[in-house]
């Protein structure tokens, strides 16, 4: 992808082009390993992204086509003494990414691994080229994907999840999607049209309703069926009540475009 204008050192990029807001991992030489200063990054330009009414979907990808994330930096960490030094930040980073009020989509052109991993299912949509690996390697170096089977968990049927971590073996992109890991493999050609199929359909959709839709759906995670039954009525309700739910309404008996307002 296009590096942000005078931003090309920097670990992470942003930059926000036709209602979406870019985040590029960009530490090609490192393989797209995490460090603290790409974690930093990355909450300050989520913020950046929410606050900006003019982004209506945000997308994670990586420079280069090697490696999208292959996790933790640890040649960076244990240099520093301690390998787990940014365990807990990321695990913040992973549920500041869930509460993101509007929809994330992940390009993935390289091998997710680990960490990567996380990134990559805190997404609501993924569209990885085919030919890229993904993976928990976390065993071979005795560690443990700890933060990441939580979100494994949620994606993936339990007994797939559990054989990729405890073997530690690399899945192709064609399993990773029938794992439900991902949406979609594709075919290296067709990967950019895809992703951007996908992101100018979710822009041209009413923003506030995908708002209040996402979190809805975090909201109710592992509830009963009652209670996410009662909660949702709730925030439809809501919805229902929007400038845009009256216009899109509206706009569907004039047989028109409607005209969002995002409120």
């Amino acid at each position: 992808m296009t590096k942000g204008m005078g931003m090309s050192d920097a670990e992470l990029l942003y930059d926000v082009r036709e209602k979406t807001a870019w985040f590029t991992i960009n530490r090609e030489q490192r393989r797209n390993a995490l460090s603290l200063g790409m974690i930093d990054l990355f909450f300050q330009y989520l913020d950046r992204a929410e606050a900006d009414d003019a982004v209506r979907v945000g997308c994670i990808t990586a420079v280069g086509d090697k490696a999208f994330c292959s996790g933790a930096d640890l040649t960076s960490a244990t240099a520093d003494g301690d390998p787990l030094a940014g365990a807990a930040k990321y695990a913040e980073l992973l549920k500041r990414m869930a509460h993101f009020s509007k929809p994330l989509v992940a390009r993935i052109n390289g091998h997710c691994m680990a960490g990567g991993m996380g990134f990559m299912l805190s997404c609501d949509l993924v569209y990885a080229r085919e030919g890229v690996n993904f993976g928990t390697p976390e065993v071979n170096v005795g560690l443990f994907p700890m933060m990441i089977g939580a979100l494994i968990f949620r994606n993936a049927g339990r007994k797939k999840a559990l054989e990729m971590i405890y073997t530690a073996r690399t899945y192709s992109a064609a399993e990773a999607e029938e794992m439900g890991l991902i949406t979609r493999a594709c075919p290296a050609e067709t990967l950019d049209a895809t992703v951007s199929e996908a992101l100018r359909a979710i822009a041209s959709k009413a923003p506030l309703a995908l708002r209040f839709g996402r979190r809805a759906f975090a909201a109710v995670e592992g509830k009963g069926l009652e209670e996410s039954l009662d909660y949702l009525c709730e925030e439809l309700r809501k919805v229902a009540s929007t400038e845009d739910a009256k216009e899109g309404m509206t706009a569907f008996v004039q047989k028109r475009e409607p005209v969002w307002k995002g409120r």
